[in-house]
């Protein structure tokens, strides 16, 4: 791997290879953190429906002891 790395010419070593790592590196952190942010989105959908679903329930609770009196 070094004789390869050694035949490479300078400005590939020096600005070609430095572009190309921080190109993945950036495609990595952007796949990680789109990653997180729809586990997020999936779960804090899901504990809104479960909000809504709990304070319909209140409501019918609510409106049912109102109109059996």
């Amino acid at each position: 791997m070094s004789e390869i790395w050694k035949t490479l010419p300078g400005w590939v070593r020096n600005i070609v290879v430095p572009v190309v790592v921080v190109i993945i590196a950036l495609w990595l952190i952007f796949a990680v953190l789109g990653a997180v942010f729809a586990v997020l989105g999936f779960l804090f959908g899901w504990a809104f429906r479960l909000l809504l679903l709990v304070a319909l329930g209140a409501a019918v609770v609510i409106l049912v002891k109102k109109a059996s009196r």
